[in-house]
């Protein structure tokens, strides 16, 4: 029989949120004693009052981490044992799924059914993907002299500063403490101020599933004062940042006013979607990038919102995607139903308005949406939004916008849409739709991004890497490639004496 779906709106009224931090293995009060009020984007309810970390908790958070490093009650541990603990930090996960799932919903705004089945799934899925690749990682032997034995080992690197942004708090999250973790690093991080709630929950996960204490910090806090202090700390080894191009600068530079700690940022996008001619099933093309554009309403990095149609097809496109956008209209996020929720904050619903404001005064065309919504619940949420006579040069085509605003762009060429998908200062994402397999090969080839879709656009998974091009960022998150940012390599020669 199946369980019957929660009642989301009982849940929330009974939920008890602890906004402290996590450092040491306990929730604790911030040094100064100071917070800060979250509330939802959903309909303004307050939820609770964060733990404001600044530089003393930071501080706190690192020592607390390289305590554990030094003393080697991760990294010392046999990768088998670690493996053990991981896995049973990713079903502790599963276990609480509905409790994340809300937690999320209710911090930063998305349909709850969209918590549960891809960010909290996909939470479990990532921490258990790299449990299982602890002991599968192996070492080399380099070709020597027979006097000589050259060993090239993967070592963990010690403290890594992880800071994720508001829109997948936590899948951004897992995808830094899998392969830092699976690594036997210690981690604190910094989940943004927009959305702290489920990274604290996940640190107490963490610790019931056996992850000794120290290991694995949170500390919650505003960019400027946390994340800052962070990032300009002498004693950790490596941050990895997932946010926008902006901030992803100021975190090279903090490398380089503090200790040249490595810094791998993956960053913002203006992703391109290319249709052609050949493609045999425009339909398809515009259901798949409607989808794809107001999911988490449209607060992805990798978010198609530049879409360029070949000319010959591009009214039919047009007419497919106007038809498309309004059932992605936002709903309660509780409701279970919803297919699009509230963006994280007011600040970002008058963001996305003014790019709407902007996509007008630039003579671009509404096609649909374009307006506020639902305003008398006390939540922001934006309508889906299409313009069409989109040129590459306004606003709205060179910007990330992080909301629900789609940019039709057509073009007559081949070599004309490879040169405007390719004027970016991006490269996270981009898709290419033809039939005709020379031309899908050619133009995947020739677009300058870190993953190219082929006849679709959210095939995925975490076996592959995931970065960008250009401003989109440095070094890959997911798969094997990611433990090559959280490890260092040490070669040791040993000499062989003949007998």
């Amino acid at each position: 029989m199946n369980k019957p779906a929660p009642d989301w709106h009982a849940a929330a009224s009974t939920l008890r949120i602890d906004g402290r931090a996590f450092v040491g293995g306990q929730r604790v009060a911030a040094v100064s004693g100071e917070t800060f009020a979250k509330s939802s984007p959903i309909d303004g309810r307050r939820l609770a009052d964060i733990a404001r970390g600044q530089t003393a908790d930071i501080d706190a958070a690192v020592a607390s981490g390289r305590a554990a490093f030094t003393d080697a009650r991760w990294a010392g541990k046999a990768p088998a044992a670690r493996k053990k603990i991981l896995q049973r930090f990713a079903e502790k996960i599963l276990g609480a799924k509905d409790e994340l799932a809300l937690l999320e919903s209710l911090d930063m705004g998305k349909p709850v059914q969209y918590s549960l089945a891809v960010d909290v799934a996909s939470t479990a899925r990532t921490i258990a993907w790299y449990a299982e690749a602890v002991d599968k990682i192996y070492d080399e032997i380099a070709p020597t002299p027979a006097s000589a034995l050259a060993l090239i080992t993967r070592e963990p690197m010690g403290v890594i500063g992880a800071v994720v942004p508001w829109n997948y708090p936590m899948i951004m999250a897992a995808w830094k403490l899998g392969p830092a973790l699976a690594a036997g690093n210690s981690v604190v991080l910094k989940p943004s101020e927009k959305s702290p709630l489920t990274a604290l929950r996940l640190a107490e996960l963490a610790v019931e599933a056996g992850l000794p204490e120290g290991v694995f910090n949170v500390v919650p806090g505003f960019g400027h004062e946390a994340g800052e202090a962070l990032a300009l700390h002498m004693d950790v080894d490596a941050i990895g940042f997932t946010g926008s191009t902006r901030v992803g600068r100021k975190m090279l530079e903090y490398a380089g006013r503090s200790n040249l700690k490595r810094v791998y940022n993956e960053l913002g996008g203006k992703s391109a979607f290319v249709v052609f001619d050949d493609f045999e099933d425009i339909a398809r093309a515009a259901k798949t990038v409607a989808g794809s554009m107001f999911f988490n309403q449209g607060e992805s990095c990798n978010a198609p919102s530049r879409v360029f149609v070949h000319e010959k097809v591009a009214e039919e496109f047009l007419a497919v995607v106007s038809a498309e956008a309004p059932k992605y209209a936002p709903g309660d996020p509780l409701s279970g139903h919803a297919e699009m929720g509230a963006l994280v904050d007011e600040t970002q619903m008058r963001t996305v308005l003014g790019y709407i404001d902007a996509g007008h005064g630039d003579g671009a065309q509404l096609v649909t949406g374009g307006k506020r919504s639902r305003s008398e619940t006390g939540g922001f949420y934006v309508e889906p939004t299409v313009f069409a006579g989109v040129n590459n040069q306004m606003k709205i085509a060179r910007e990330e916008i992080f909301g629900p605003v789609m940019s039709v762009i057509r073009f007559k060429t081949e070599a004309e849409a490879i040169a405007m998908a390719n004027d970016s200062s991006y490269g996270l994402q981009a898709s290419v739709w033809s039939h005709n397999i020379n031309r899908a090969h050619r133009v995947a080839r020739a677009l300058r991004a870190g993953t190219v879709h082929v006849n679709q656009y959210d095939e995925d998974d975490i076996t592959v890497p995931f970065g960008g091009y250009k401003q989109s960022g440095n070094g890959r998150d997911k798969s094997l490639h990611a433990f090559d940012k959280y490890t260092e390599l040490k070669t040791t020669w040993v000499r062989i004496d003949a007998a």
